[in-house]
C-alpha cells in the first residue's frame, strides 16, 4: 500500500502535491490522507483555483493550517520522501525557508497600522524623479525668432510636427487672454509684441498651411465646400486642428476691440469647413457668432452673419432650426428700446433673419406659426383681461418689431404656398392691436401698424382695409384749435409709440401728425394706384379730405391735403378713362389681372408723383441725418446766462443810490423830465422783457436807435442827432455789464415826441433853393 502511495506521489506534479497535502487541517500525518488518491481530476482543478503562488508560502481561505503545522509537514516530508524533498531544495528554496511564526499573530498585527520608529528621507531616486517631472513641466518661452522659424518652415513644407508646435503656442497665447495660467501649456507667451506677432501669423498663414498639409483642392463649383474630413491625412492631424479651432473660439469670446474681432471673424469664416467636421467646436462657434450678430459693431455683425449663413447652407438639417430660434430670441431682446441710432441695427437684424428664413420655408412656417400664435395670445389676454399689465404686454417695442419682422418675412418670401396661410392671421393680429386702445395718445403706434399692413398688402397682393384707420384721425383731432404751447423740436414718430399729455397740446404734435397722415395715405394709394377699383376705393378718402379742407382754417395743414386730394382725383379720372375701353367683365379675374399689369407698366399719375416724392423725401431724411451728425461733431461753447430776476437784484444791490445825488443837475442840464416813478418802473419792466426775449431767441445784442426822424426835409442836423444818440447807446450797451442804464428807451421816445425836441434855424443849401 505504501509502494502504491509512493508511486502515486512520484507521478504527481508540485501543484498537485501541494493540493493533496493541504486539503484538510485535521490530518496529522501525510500518509493518513488516503482519500487524496481516489479524488477525481475535476476536484483537483477546482481546488487549484483556491491556491496561491508557491512564493507566498501561505494557503488561501480553504486551508485552515497554521505556518507551524506547515513546517512540521515539510519536516515529515523529508523523512517520508527524501528524493522529493531534495528536489524542492534544488528548485524552490522559498517554499522551504519561511518564517514559522504564528500567522494568526501576524493577521492581528496587520489589522492595525503602526508608525515607523524613524522616518526615512526621500531616496535619491525619488529626487531624480521629481527633477525630471519639473523639467518636463517647464515651459518654453516664445520669441520672435521662433515665430519667424515657424513661418519659414510652414511656407517651405508644412509638417504635422511643426503644425503641432504652432497650435500649442497659439493655445498658450489664448490662455493669457483668458486669464488662465500657462502651466498646462508647453509654450509661454509673455511679451505683448510676441503675442501680436503670433496671432497675426496664425490669422494670415494657418488656413493656407492646413489646406496644404491636408492636400485639399477647391471644388469646381464655388458654392460647394470641400470638407477636410475627406482627406486621408485628417485622422492624423485631427487633434491639433481641434485644439486650434477651440483656441480661435476662445480668442473670439474674450476680445473687445472691434477691428481685432473683425479680423478673427474673417479667419473663422475661412475655417467654417473645418468647424463643420467637428460638431462640438461648431456649436461653440455658433454661440459666439450669434453674440457678435446681435451686439457687435456694424462690420462684426455682417461678418458673423456671413459665417452663420454659410454654416446653415451646408449643414441645414443640423443647425438651421436651432440657429433660427436663437436669432429670433436675440432679435427680440435687442428690440426692447428703440432710438434713431438703434433703428439701423434693428432693420439689419430683420433683413438677415429674413434671409435665413428663406433657406427652408417648411422650418420657417413652423416657427412663424408658433411666434405669430404667441403674439395673438398676448393680444387676446389684453382684450379679455383689460388690465394695465396686459396692455403693456402688447403696446411695447418688442411686440411692434415682431409684427414688422413677420410682415417683412411674408412679404419677401411671397409667393410661397407654404407661408400663404399665415398672411390672414397676421393681419388680424395687427388690426386687433390698432383697436385695442384707440386713443390719441397711441397714434404713433397706429402709424407703425398701418405702415406694416401697407407693406404686407403691397407685397402679397392682398387687400387690407388700412385707410379707415387713417381717415378716422381727421374726425378725432381738431386741427383748428390753437396749440397750448410751443415745442422746441419736432416729434419723431418713428421712435415713439405713445404721446404724453404735454405732447398733445403742442404744435409739433399736429405738425408731425399731419406729415404722417400725408405719407401713409399717399403710400397706401400708391399700392392701389393700378387697381381697377381705384375710383371706388378712393371715394371715402375724397369725401373725408374735402370735408377737412372745408372746416380747417390752417393754411399749413390745408396745402398738403389739397395737393393729395388733387393727385387722388387725377388718378381716379385716369383709371376711369382706362376702364371705359375695357371689353371684359369684372368676373374675369385673368383679364382683370392682365389689365392691371398693363396699367402698372404704363404708369399712373399717382405712381409717377409718388416716385418723385419718394426721392425728395429720402434726400430730406439724409440731409436731416447728416445735419445732426455735423452738429454733434461741432463743439460749440456753452453760454451760461443769468436769470432775469437774479440779474436785476444784483444790479440794484451794486448800483443802489448811484444817480440820486445829482439827479436835479442832470435834469437842468439836459432838460429831461421824468414824469413819475411808476412810468419809469413800467418802462424798465418792458425793457427787461425785451432783453429777456432777445436772450431766449439767441440774438446778439445790438444798439438801439433812440430817435428815428423820418422827415421829408431830411436835414443834416437831424441825422447828426440820431448819430449822436446811436453813439451814446453804443457806449451804454458796451458798459451794460458794468452799470445799469439810468434812462430807459421808452423815456427817450417820450422825449423825442416832446416840445423840446424841435429842429430850428434850418440852413438850406443852394441846391435845395434851386429845387
Amino acid at each position: 500500500m505504501a509502494a502504491k502511495r509512493k508511486k502515486n506521489l512520484e507521478d504527481l506534479s508540485v501543484d498537485e502535491f501541494l493540493l493533496s497535502g493541504f486539503d484538510s487541517a485535521g490530518e496529522e500525518d501525510f500518509s493518513d490522507g488516503s482519500e487524496n488518491e481516489t479524488r477525481e481530476p475535476n476536484e483537483h482543478k477546482k481546488k487549484k483555483k483556491n491556491v496561491t503562488a508557491p512564493t507566498t508560502g501561505m494557503v488561501d481561505g480553504q486551508s485552515k493550517g497554521k505556518a507551524s503545522e506547515h513546517k512540521q509537514q515539510l519536516s515529515r516530508l523529508k523523512n517520508k520522501d527524501p528524493e522529493f524533498f531534495k528536489f524542492l531544495q534544488d528548485n524552490d528554496q522559498t517554499l522551504l525557508n519561511f518564517d514559522d511564526t504564528d500567522s494568526s499573530e501576524d493577521e492581528e498585527e496587520r489589522k492595525y497600522h503602526k508608525l515607523p520608529s524613524k522616518l526615512e528621507d526621500a531616496s535619491s531616486d525619488d529626487e531624480e524623479a521629481q527633477v525630471s517631472t519639473k523639467k518636463s513641466l517647464e515651459t518654453i518661452k516664445v520669441t520672435d525668432k521662433m515665430i519667424e522659424e515657424w513661418k519659414s518652415g510652414l511656407k517651405k513644407e508644412p509638417t504635422a510636427r511643426l503644425f503641432r508646435e504652432v497650435t500649442q503656442a497659439f493655445k498658450a497665447a489664448v490662455a493669457t487672454t483668458m486669464g488662465e495660467g500657462a502651466s498646462q501649456c508647453r509654450y509661454k507667451v509673455s511679451d505683448s509684441s510676441v503675442f501680436n506677432a503670433l496671432i497675426l501669423f496664425c490669422l494670415k498663414d494657418i488656413h493656407k498651411t492646413m489646406q496644404r498639409m491636408l492636400n485639399l483642392k477647391p471644388h469646381n463649383d464655388p458654392k460647394k465646400l470641400v470638407l477636410p474630413s475627406s482627406s486621408q491625412r485628417w485622422q492624423k492631424n485631427q487633434t491639433d486642428i481641434k485644439m486650434y479651432l477651440s483656441g480661435v473660439v476662445q480668442l473670439l469670446s474674450c476680445l473687445t476691440e472691434s477691428t481685432v474681432i473683425s479680423a478673427v471673424l474673417r479667419h473663422a469664416n475661412q475655417l467654417v469647413p473645418y468647424f463643420l467636421c467637428l460638431p462640438k467646436q461648431c456649436r461653440h462657434l455658433i454661440k459666439q457668432l450669434l453674440k457678435q450678430w446681435s451686439t457687435g459693431e456694424e462690420t462684426s455683425r455682417v461678418l458673423a452673419f456671413l459665417a452663420l449663413i454659410k454654416i446653415c447652407r451646408h449643414k441645414q438639417d443640423i443647425y438651421l432650426s436651432s440657429i433660427l430660434k436663437q436669432m429670433y430670441v436675440s432679435y427680440v431682446q435687442n428690440c426692447k428700446f428703440t432710438s434713431p441710432n438703434a433703428l439701423p441695427m434693428i432693420n439689419f437684424m430683420q433683413r438677415t433673419l429674413t434671409e435665413l428664413y428663406s433657406l427652408d420655408t417648411q422650418a420657417s412656417y413652423q416657427q412663424a406659426f408658433i411666434y405669430i400664435r404667441q403674439l395673438a395670445i398676448h393680444l387676446r389676454n389684453a382684450m379679455t383681461m383689460k388690465k394695465k399689465e396686459t396692455y403693456q404686454s402688447v403696446y411695447n417695442w418688442q411686440y411692434i418689431h415682431c409684427l414688422y419682422l413677420w410682415c417683412r418675412v411674408l412679404s419677401t418670401l411671397h409667393p410661397s404656398d407654404v407661408l400663404q396661410p399665415l398672411i390672414y392671421p397676421l393681419c388680424q393680429v395687427i388690426l386687433g392691436t390698432i383697436k385695442l386702445v384707440p386713443t390719441a395718445r397711441y397714434y404713433p403706434l397706429r402709424m407703425h401698424c398701418c405702415r406694416a399692413l401697407t407693406t404686407l398688402s403691397s407685397s402679397t397682393n392682398t387687400f387690407v382695409p388700412v385707410l379707415p384707420f387713417l381717415l378716422e384721425i381727421f374726425q378725432q383731432v381738431n386741427f383748428n384749435k390753437k396749440p397750448g404751447r410751443m415745442s422746441k423740436k419736432p416729434i419723431n414718430f418713428a421712435v415713439i409709440l405713445k404721446l404724453n399729455k404735454v405732447n398733445l397740446v403742442e404744435k409739433a404734435y399736429k405738425d408731425g401728425l399731419m406729415d404722417q397722415l400725408y405719407d401713409l395715405i399717399l403710400e397706401y394709394f400708391h399700392t392701389q394706384a393700378n387697381s381697377i377699383g381705384f375710383p371706388e376705393l378712393a371715394l371715402p378718402a375724397v369725401i373725408q379730405l374735402k370735408s377737412f379742407l372745408k372746416e380747417c382754417k390752417v393754411a399749413n395743414y390745408c396745402k398738403p391735403m389739397r395737393q393729395l386730394l388733387e393727385k387722388v382725383q387725377e388718378n381716379s379720372s385716369y383709371i376711369t378713362a382706362q376702364r371705359q375701353n375695357a371689353a371684359f367683365g369684372v368676373a374675369d379675374a385673368a383679364a382683370v389681372a392682365a389689365w392691371e399689369k398693363r396699367v402698372r407698366d404704363e404708369g399712373t399719375p399717382l405712381s409717377r408723383y409718388y416716385t418723385q416724392w419718394k426721392k425728395l423725401r429720402e434726400k430730406e431724411i439724409q440731409l436731416e441725418i447728416s445735419g445732426k451728425e455735423r452738429m454733434e461733431d461741432m463743439n460749440f461753447p456753452e453760454i451760461k446766462r443769468r436769470k432775469l430776476q437774479e440779474k436785476k437784484a444784483e444790479d440794484k444791490k451794486e448800483f443802489k443810490g448811484l444817480f440820486e445825488s445829482d439827479s436835479d443837475s442832470d435834469e437842468e442840464d439836459t432838460g429831461l423830465t421824468i414824469k413819475s416813478n411808476k412810468a419809469t418802473a413800467d418802462s424798465e419792466e418792458e425793457e427787461d422783457e425785451d432783453d429777456a426775449s432777445d436772450e431766449e431767441a439767441g440774438l446778439t445784442s445790438v444798439p438801439r436807435v433812440a430817435l428815428q426822424v423820418t422827415r421829408s426835409s431830411g436835414s443834416s442836423h437831424t441825422r447828426a442827432v440820431c448819430q449822436e444818440d446811436d453813439d451814446d447807446d453804443d457806449e451804454e450797451e458796451a458798459s451794460a455789464s458794468k452799470a445799469p442804464q439810468p434812462i430807459s428807451s421808452s423815456a427817450l421816445m417820450e422825449l423825442a415826441d416832446g416840445d423840446e425836441d424841435v429842429v430850428e434855424d434850418l440852413e438850406l443849401s443852394d441846391d435845395d433853393d434851386d429845387d
